[in-house]
């Protein structure tokens, strides 16, 4: 091989090499960053890890808000109209939006006993916003 075509290709396999180092080491520092998201029926049948914040979206099921008797405190279930339901509970002030029977997306983890510990909530903005990762789930009356 001649010197020229050896030093392209040693220039060639470097950039890829420190380029593929590149995206590697993005991608692993990354992952402690990543919410990802599952439905109450992923919750219940335990494909959702123990360790990491996740996110959580359903609906707000009826008749299920109970405040504690001190503090800021709220436990209510959200479910994916599938049957599947999730029992959160949040510390802290609800927003003006969150309501019974609303869709919600909650972040935060689940600890051992299958209680979803919310440290964020979310609520929908108006009566035609739907999350996009509950758009599958809702169905509308349009009459």
């Amino acid at each position: 091989m001649k010197s020229h075509r050896r030093r392209k290709l040693t220039i060639i396999i470097f950039l890829f090499v420190g380029s593929l180092t590149t995206v590697l080491i993005s991608i692993f520092a990354l992952q402690h960053y990543i919410d990802h998201f599952y439905s109450p029926e992923e919750i219940v049948n335990g494909e959702v890890p123990l360790k990491g914040t996740i996110r959580a979206g359903g609906m707000v099921k009826p008749d299920s808000l109970v405040y504690d008797s001190t503090g800021l405190g709220v436990q209510f279930d959200i479910t994916d109209l599938t049957g599947a339901t999730v029992r959160v509970h949040y510390e802290g002030i609800l927003p003006s939006l969150f309501r019974e029977g609303q869709g919600t997306i909650v972040h935060g983890n689940l600890n051992e006993k299958g209680l979803f510990i919310a440290k964020r909530i979310r609520a929908k903005h108006d009566e035609s916003y739907v999350p996009p990762e509950l758009e599958g789930l809702i169905e509308y009356d349009d009459s």
